[in-house]
């Protein structure tokens, strides 16, 4: 059966795209999907330690978002460019993206911060990607975090007032371009009740890059590539989770990301080793789950990879229907919305 990518189209009023991260994290909704019977429930988030059991386990993602947006001029001309840090290379090289791109050819000179940060670009990428190399005094990370903004998804055009609400409250190593958002209703004291309830919590690194809100843009979505991404799976995380496993317990990722991370980690038979690597993954319906029991995630964009690797565990029809249900509960959608969860 050939899988279009309109077959994972809906109608989403602009209204329902959440702008602003609520006061308290937890007191989001959360609309629980049966995957088996499609049967769909409303609930707030912090109820979500009512569906998780002991001896489960909850695989999250401690990424970090960079403030990875930095707003400067071109040296010669002091026309404004915006660059957006995908991926560094060695020697502060970096693969970015730039805005406007026609104007940052190889040989252009960048400045941010009235100089405090300098750049070259040094080459063109397939797919339009420049590499840049920066020049700075001093700690790269602090210089960063002084001219660096959030790289908020495109939908949010609201400005972000406090930095830490697009990163979750675990959130550890450094590298990622755009926040692994399920995680971002859990509150430490959410955290601690889940564990005492005896539900083993298990951190996996994936660095989410951009390709996370790119389209996908042939119609057959077989034909669509993947961006690759970095991961990191701990032998501790590899321990809880083939644990859980061995029980009969539940393997319950919270966000795709983390969903992503150990179905690439995972060997034939579904265990999982300590390990890093890049992964290029991409889930669609027809997809065998060799780790993930159930799922955590918030409200995805019509026809993005994201809502087909949803549809790959609870089946494109249910996953849909529970989608019209949120719309006419005007739930709110995308990084800063609403969460499901997929059990």
């Amino acid at each position: 059966m050939e899988l279009k990518t309109s077959d994972f189209y809906f109608d989403l009023p602009q209204e329902l795209i959440a702008q602003d991260p609520l006061e308290d994290r937890s007191s989001s909704r959360l609309l629980t999907l049966n995957k088996q019977s499609g049967k769909v429930e409303h609930h707030i988030f912090k109820e979500i330690i009512d569906y998780l059991n002991p001896g489960d386990c909850l695989v999250l993602n401690n990424t970090k978002v960079i403030p990875a947006r930095l707003l400067g001029q071109k040296a010669d001309t002091g026309a404004n460019v915006e660059v957006l840090l995908l991926k560094r290379h060695e020697n502060d090289v970096w693969e970015t993206l730039v805005k406007p791109g026609k104007k940052c050819r190889p040989g252009a000179k960048l400045t941010f911060g009235e100089g405090l940060l300098r750049a070259e670009v040094l080459d063109t990428m397939e797919e339009g990607n420049r590499l840049i190399r920066f020049e700075y005094e001093g700690i790269w990370e602090e210089v960063l975090d002084r001219l660096g903004e959030m790289p908020l998804p495109p939908y949010i055009t609201h400005k972000l007032q406090d930095k830490n609400r697009y990163q979750t409250v675990y959130a550890k190593y450094e590298g990622s371009a755009a926040a692994p958002t399920a995680g971002l209703h859990f509150t430490p004291q959410l955290l601690k009740q889940i564990e005492e309830k005896g539900v083993e919590i298990a951190y996996v690194t994936l660095h989410v890059g951009l390709g996370t809100f790119r389209p996908v843009k042939v119609d057959n979505i077989l034909e669509h590539h993947m961006h690759s991404e970095y991961y990191q799976v701990s032998a501790q995380a590899a321990e809880k989770i083939n644990r859980a496993k061995e029980a009969g317990h539940r393997v319950i990722c919270v966000g795709t990301t983390s969903c992503r991370t150990v179905e690439s980690a995972a060997d034939e038979n579904g265990r999982l080793h300590e390990c890093c690597d890049n992964t290029e993954i991409f889930i669609y319906p027809g997809y065998q789950f060799k780790v993930l029991d159930a799922l955590i995630t918030n409200f995805h964009l019509p026809e993005s990879t994201l809502v087909m690797l949803v549809s790959a565990l609870a089946g494109r029809e249910k996953v849909l229907s529970a989608y019209e249900e949120a719309i006419r509960e005007k739930y709110r959608f995308f990084s800063f919305g609403d969460a499901m969860f997929i059990s």
